[in-house]
This record gives C-alpha cells, sequence and structure tokens, in this order.
C-alpha cells in the first residue's frame, strides 16, 4: 500500500488586524475548523511578527492521490471563504 502525503501552504493577508493579537484571533479560528472538518495537521508557518499577513500550512496523509487533493481543494475553499482573510498565493507540494 502506498502513503500518499500532501502539503498546501496558503499565504494569507489579513487586512482588518491591527496588532498581532487580532491575527491570532483570525488564525486560531480558521485553524480549529480547518482541522475539525477535514482532520488535516495545520499551522502556521511564517510571517509570524507581521499583523496583517501570516502563511498557513495544511498536510494531509492518505491513501490516494485522489483523496489527498479532495481534502487539499476543500481545505483551501474553507480558507477562501473566510471574509476576514484574503488569499495571496499558495503552494502544493506531494510527497
Amino acid at each position: 500500500m502506498a502513503v500518499h502525503v500532501g502539503l498546501l501552504t496558503i499565504d494569507l493577508r489579513i487586512p482588518e488586524a491591527r496588532t498581532l493579537k487580532d491575527k491570532r484571533q483570525v488564525l486560531h479560528s480558521l485553524l480549529d475548523r480547518l482541522a475539525v472538518r477535514f482532520r488535516v495537521s495545520v499551522a502556521e508557518v511564517g510571517h509570524n511578527d507581521l499583523p496583517r499577513r501570516a502563511q498557513i500550512a495544511v498536510a494531509v496523509v492518505s491513501n490516494g492521490d485522489r483523496h489527498l487533493d479532495e481534502v487539499l481543494d476543500a481545505a483551501l475553499a474553507l480558507v477562501a471563504s473566510e471574509p476576514r482573510a484574503e488569499v495571496v498565493a499558495t503552494q502544493r507540494e506531494r510527497f
């Protein structure tokens, strides 16, 4: 059986955030929803000290590429639907 690992990195802009606390409120909510809904590992991985920018990573382990793509597509759609954040760029990798 093959193991498939997918990593989706998402750069975000959080225009309403004035402080790191504002940013963390948005990210905490978003990361929790991703983890619970899709059973993925998520974390803030970049732009940690910038109040209006964030980079998050979503990791998935699956037994097939199709399921991997479905989960990452759905996770990206959830992030894109967050009204307090704008997706600036994405990168997808497979291992």
